[in-house]
């Protein structure tokens, strides 16, 4: 399974790589990185929806991380359809909400707890 992770803070890839370098070496998880929701869009087209698990910021200029939610939701339901964590600095319980509304399957908060974040990922990689 890769584990696209959508956010347009452009650090966002060294620090994934810096805090699952031991996963990544081991190959025990891949990861993509796409810095809007349109780039997450291509890379879905691309290579499908099969055996992707989401992580996307809510607040990105352009496409929000809701509207990718509701776009992957509308455009990829075969079973199984990508799993989608949503993630945001605003963990208010109405975000939390619209997310989970919108067919999210989990939903976390930055700055985001990497164990945390690794016991989520768990049920759904296989480690």
């Amino acid at each position: 399974m890769t584990i696209l992770v959508v956010d347009d803070e452009l650090d966002i890839k060294d620090l994934f790589q810096q805090r699952f370098r031991r996963e990544i070496r081991s190959q025990t998880l891949h990861f993509a990185f796409a810095h809007s929701a349109q780039q997450a869009m291509d890379y879905l087209n691309q290579h499908g929806g099969k055996d992707v698990l989401i992580l996307s910021d809510i607040n990105m200029p352009g496409m929000s991380g809701l509207d990718l939610l509701r776009r992957v939701r509308s455009d990829y339901p075969l079973p199984p359809p990508p799993v989608i964590m949503m993630i945001t600095a605003y963990g208010d319980a109405p975000s939390y909400q619209q997310a989970m509304t919108e067919g999210a399957n989990d939903f976390l908060s930055k700055p985001i707890d990497f164990e945390q974040l690794r016991a989520k990922l768990q049920p759904f990689v296989g480690q």
